[in-house]
């Protein structure tokens, strides 16, 4: 009977420790409207892109971020964006054309490749930089407009989803943001 008891106890404090442990975490949305973040992610411009995948993603990451209203006119941060694409086969002993001697499509891959930074205007600072990639898979065909649609297709589905990765990560940096304070005049 004492056991019981003691048990009992052992189960109710240690029930009131997880629970006061659990109410001490601050999850909160990532886009939630207190923190601002969509605001944030609307005054976002990003650099001129310099070549095909490049716009894609630029594209792709105006209409992310400004839920499709087109980019911001009085932006408070510039995202810098360098992207490259490389395509290549998966299996190293085919011919130069990446295609087998039967005609058969080789498998291939489209890695696309980019390095951001994201600096705040206001003061100049640099808040976040780094490097993403994403690879898409493809089938090489021997022929040439074949192949060459292939990769392009493959660039465009890994360029939208380098966005998708990039928006989160922007997301996430303008979430931390300390809220601008509020000066209230007579």
């Amino acid at each position: 009977m004492s056991s019981d008891r003691t048990l009992r106890r052992i189960g109710l404090f240690s029930g009131l420790a997880l629970l006061a442990i659990v109410s001490g975490c601050q999850v909160r949305p990532l886009y939630s409207e207190s923190a601002g973040t969509g605001e944030r992610l609307a005054s976002v411009s990003f650099s001129q892109p310099k070549d095909r995948v490049d716009q894609v993603i630029r594209n792709h990451l105006v209409f992310l971020t400004s839920g499709g209203a087109g980019e911001s006119t009085h932006p408070a941060y510039e995202v810098k964006l360098a992207a490259t694409s490389t395509a290549s086969s998966v299996i190293d002993d085919e011919d130069d054309d990446n295609v087998s001697p039967s005609g058969v499509p080789v498998p291939g891959r489209v890695q696309v490749e980019a390095t951001y930074s994201i600096t705040r205007l206001s003061d100049g600072q640099v808040i976040k930089s780094g490097k993403r990639d994403v690879v898409s898979l493809i089938d090489v065909s021997r022929q040439g407009f074949a192949k060459v649609r292939a990769i392009r297709d493959a660039e465009n589905r890994a360029s939208r989803e380098l966005a998708e990765f990039l928006r989160a990560e922007i997301a996430i940096v303008l979430a931390r943001e300390p809220q601008p304070q509020t000066v209230w005049q007579k």
